[in-house]
């Protein structure tokens, strides 16, 4: 049976503000605070709970092997002799947003009736650029089943950020759907991270119906205004788009062309005049896990900063307190991804998928989640500070906290990936 699978990344153990990312207004603002990676660990797992609690299926990604010494010595360079913005790229933990992981096309919409999962490039940026072998080995090793294909990433240059760029709207999760792919063409001061031929790429590699999806540009305004990825001002499930006012450069004609192609769409659009861009980049409003439940409750999971907000939090009252789609609101506290510039939408990947054909190491229980914050509690460190990254005594405790991982989720497969 199918269903909707959230795959949280799992944050890693190098979680540090270095503020590597231009564009993301939170990474660059809290760039050289101290980090706290396993009070950020925890925030994530005590997310991936509170999924469990609404009847959610839950998945996880482990981190990837930080430093990436592979990466460095393409480079010519080893961690001890890099430079300090090498040592930094080569050290992230962005890995942990998994919805940047990869696109995922399910069974319903594709040609050959297998999901389809495409590794996403994530070239813009050099510090997660070296990301996607890691991440395809996990991919690999998570749907090796002959329900999936997976594939690896769009070549260079054609940046590709993955499903923060791409939404799936249907009647339900399990029917045929309308696939769309967001892209930017210019971004003011900051870089426009997804190209549109790396979504049409992806669109062909799926074999997805040219009636079915969507090529749909974001405007200048929402990545110029930080919104620099789609999931920052937009977010979809099943039948409802929820959007800002000016998320789209053409929101009338994408509306129009998604209605046409599935009219029992509902748009929930938050007016500019009632959430500023800025208010809504700052507290993720719709950097939200949009949910069904099995009790059919449509669920948005936003993070503290939404209720902080007074603008938002207003917007989300008077919402629930009219007849729309979304019927519930709940709160996770994901500070330290939150402080990084990743909501709760930007730590998971969705994939619709039989549980029972995916490789059960990546999937969580409660009693399994218990077993990774002990793991976390003991062996994550507990700040890193900017002027720390070079600490060799660290870097070991960063090393072997991953090994402990993969050795308690039996995926050493994994170690040097």
């Amino acid at each position: 049976m199918l269903t909707e699978i959230n795959f949280d990344g799992l944050i890693g153990p190098s979680h540090n503000f270095a503020g590597l990312s231009p564009g993301n207004l939170a990474a660059t603002a809290n760039a050289g605070r101290v980090a706290h990676p396993r009070r950020a660990a925890l925030e994530g797992l005590a997310k991936m709970r509170a999924n469990l609690a609404l009847g959610l299926t839950q998945g996880l990604f482990v981190p990837l092997a930080r430093p990436d010494h592979r990466w460095l010595e393409s480079l010519s360079v080893d961690f001890t002799t890099a430079a300090p913005h090498l040592r930094a790229q080569a050290l992230s933990a962005s890995a942990m947003w998994a919805a940047n992981a990869a696109t995922v096309s399910p069974a319903p919409d594709t040609a050959d009736s297998r999901c389809h999962l495409s590794a996403a490039n994530l070239v813009t940026m050099p510090h997660r650029s070296h990301e996607w072998p890691g991440t395809l080995a996990q991919l690999r090793l998570a749907f090796a089943d002959p329900a999936f294909v997976v594939h690896g990433p769009v070549p260079a240059p054609f940046g590709d950020e993955g499903a923060a760029n791409h939404m799936r709207l249907c009647a339900t999760h399990d029917a045929p759907g309308v696939e769309v792919f967001v892209y930017g063409v210019t971004g003011g001061p900051f870089p426009a991270r997804q190209h549109r031929e790396a979504s049409a790429a992806i669109a062909r590699a799926h074999r997805l119906a040219p009636d079915r999806t969507l090529f749909v540009q974001q405007s200048e305004a929402a990545i110029a205004a930080g919104a620099f990825h789609n999931d920052v001002v937009a977010v979809a499930n099943e039948r409802v788009l929820f959007a800002h006012e000016h998320a789209f450069a053409d929101r009338e004609g994408f509306y129009a062309d998604l209605r046409e192609r599935l009219p029992e769409v509902e748009i929930v659009e938050v007016p500019a005049s009632q959430v500023t861009l800025a208010d809504a980049i700052a507290s993720y409003l719709f950097n939200a896990q949009l949910v069904t439940p099995p009790d059919g409750v449509m669920t948005l999971i936003v993070p503290q900063e939404a209720r902080e907000t007074a603008s938002v939090w207003a917007y989300l009252q008077a919402m629930l307190a009219g007849n729309g789609p979304v019927r519930r609101v709940e709160i996770v506290d994901v500070r330290q991804s939150m402080a990084n510039g990743g909501g709760p939408a930007c730590l998971r990947l969705r994939v619709v998928a039989d549980p029972a054909t995916i490789d059960p190491r990546f999937l969580v229980d409660a009693a399994k989640l218990d077993r990774i914050a002990g793991i976390v509690a003991e062996h994550w460190p507990e700040d890193i500070a900017p002027d720390a990254i070079g600490d060799p005594a660290l870097i070991a405790t960063i090393e072997n906290a991953r090994r402990v991982l993969l050795e308690a989720l039996d995926l050493v497969e994994l170690a040097y990936t």
